[in-house]
């Protein structure tokens, strides 16, 4: 009788192992890169560490571009298969006429998310403040320092005239580049603008996205050739950002700091809380997935306004609201 029963055990385990190879396998890989590491995209981080992603069937291979047209390259040569970023990368492409180009399907953001910070506290902080400065404003048209042109435009301050932009700094590099001395503004995403001001380099006075208004700032976006043949990846995966979304909404920034603690290994909690808090407060992320037309409009007009757009990409090619409207039970 101990003899079957040590048999048993055995078989049980080996059923057991083999189970959960099948079930591993069942999983299909993703690879996704992220224009950059930010509480900003708190929605995706609640979804990879709630797994939703492995409720939809879906394992993903996340990488960080460190920029958006790093990202779109990585897209278009298939080094991945979906991208995150600004969907101006999306837009300048589509404008280039090539036929295989990127299409948008589900928006995260819709304001900016970058913070201004000075060299010195200035608790009564004004837009006029800025005259005659230098701000460290990111990649010449991608969206941040786009963005940041329109709401100097909006405060009658006019870029390059009343204000120098410093757009020579790449995007990981515009913390160190302020901190290590240069400019007197920089825009910065979180967490990376608190954890300069805890060190005592630099100070908050203004959010960018509170000033600029709703802008679809931050959006998913795949080669029409991989959304042709992987439509039940896209459905899932957007499913699985809607679920993320709602958990978002319907969480307080304390609980959405917790869940997102393992994507911020380097940031303490109350920092993390701090940053989900201002997000919230400014209504940074969306509810839902999908970029409506009147979005897309007023994004091609800060890009015009900026000098970076000669054509309007059409809504109907670069933006599909199938999978958006699908993970939705619509």
């Amino acid at each position: 009788m101990r003899k079957y029963s040590i048999y048993f055990t055995i078989a049980t385990i080996l059923m057991l192992l083999i189970f959960t190879g099948c079930a591993k396998s069942e999983y299909q890989t993703v690879r996704l890169s992220e224009v950059t590491r930010s509480v900003f995209y708190a929605p995706q981080y609640v979804a990879l560490n709630k797994g939703f992603f492995e409720e939809e069937g879906l394992k993903i291979e996340l990488t960080s571009g460190q920029g958006a047209d790093k990202v779109m390259t990585a897209v278009l040569s298939d080094q991945v298969d979906i991208g995150f970023s600004g969907p101006e990368a999306a837009i300048y492409v589509y404008n280039e006429g090539k036929e295989d180009y990127a299409v948008v399907f589900a928006q995260l953001t819709k304001r900016d998310g970058s913070f201004l910070v000075s060299r010195n506290p200035e608790p009564d902080f004004k837009w006029s403040n800025v005259r005659g400065k230098t701000i460290i404003g990111g990649r010449k048209g991608g969206v941040p320092e786009m963005t940041l042109e329109y709401v100097l435009k909006k405060n009658n301050i006019i870029p390059g005239k009343d204000v120098y932009i410093d757009t020579s700094v790449q995007f990981a590099l515009m913390g160190p580049a302020f901190t290590g001395g240069k400019g007197d503004y920089v825009t910065l995403f979180e967490p990376v603008a608190s954890a300069v001001e805890k060190e005592g380099k630099g100070y908050i006075v203004a959010s960018i996205g509170a000033e600029s208004g709703e802008i679809p700032y931050t959006a998913y976006y795949a080669k029409k050739s991989y959304i042709e043949k992987n439509k039940d990846v896209i459905e899932k995966f957007t499913r699985a950002i809607y679920k993320g979304q709602k958990w978002v909404e319907e969480n307080s920034p304390e609980e959405i700091a917790k869940v997102i603690q393992p994507s911020f290994p380097d940031s303490d909690l109350d920092i993390l809380t701090t940053v989900a808090k201002r997000y919230k407060e400014i209504d940074a992320w969306c509810k839902d997935p999908i970029m409506s037309k009147e979005s897309l409009e007023l994004l091609q007009r800060v890009m015009k306004e900026a000098g970076e757009l000669e054509k309007e990409a059409k809504y109907e090619d670069l933006v599909t609201t199938e999978f958006a409207e699908k993970s939705m039970g619509k």
